[in-house]
């Protein structure tokens, strides 16, 4: 979930919401085994077309995962609950951070391992790394979490985590770097500069509430 005027988009990795199963996808917050909709259910929505309200750099679905990691980044409009309220009224929002650069003293890193009963938390340092691959270039953050693997990308990296609200600020998306690491207890994220303040922007204005 990402802050916004019109208080209904959330923020993933770009890897995320590529393919045709992103016609039917909502957005869950603080899901668990035992409560699995404890804050109801925020479907994303679709244009006239039928296309789902998704935002993603172009470059990134031109050039792959692996040429533009450096964009794995998205965001989604969602409707209301089916109370009628706003994504953003019900959980509270996660402040965008763009140039805030890679090295944090402490990032909390949040992730849905796709077979754990509910998310994990990590609190760590971030560093940068930067790719030696000539197949994935860029500059990425870095930070070490054990037991992140596959469905933990598009977990968000957040300064100044608040426990109470469950919010903070939000500097990066587990994604990026071989769509977020090669392994369960290292996590990457695509560097929120320019090109990520531009789509929020893009998709602020597509997601205006008329």
């Amino acid at each position: 979930m990402v802050a916004s005027p019109g208080r209904n988009l959330v923020l993933s990795a770009a890897h995320c919401l590529l393919g045709s199963d992103t016609q039917q996808v909502a957005f869950v917050p603080r899901y668990t085994k035992a409560k699995p909709q404890p804050y109801g259910m925020f479907p994303v929505l679709r244009d006239a077309a039928g296309r789902s309200r998704i935002w993603i750099d172009p470059r990134y679905r031109s050039q792959g995962p692996d040429r533009a990691a450096t964009l794995d980044v998205a965001f989604a409009q969602v409707g209301p609950d089916a109370r009628g309220f706003p994504v953003q009224d019900v959980v509270g929002g996660n402040r965008l951070v763009t140039g805030a650069g890679y090295a944090h003293a402490k990032v909390s890193l949040i992730g849905y391992p796709a077979s754990a009963a509910r998310p994990r938390l990590c609190v760590n340092r971030t560093t940068k790394f930067t790719s030696k691959d000539a197949r994935i270039p860029g500059s990425f953050l870095r930070i070490d979490c054990t037991g992140y693997p596959g469905g933990t990308s598009g977990g968000p990296f957040l300064l100044r985590y608040n426990g109470q609200t469950g919010t903070g600020d939000v500097v990066g998306v587990i994604g990026g770097w071989k769509t977020g690491g090669d392994t369960a207890d290292t996590s990457y994220s695509s560097y929120f500069g320019t090109d990520v303040k531009r789509l929020y922007e893009k998709a602020v204005a597509g997601a205006k509430v008329r």
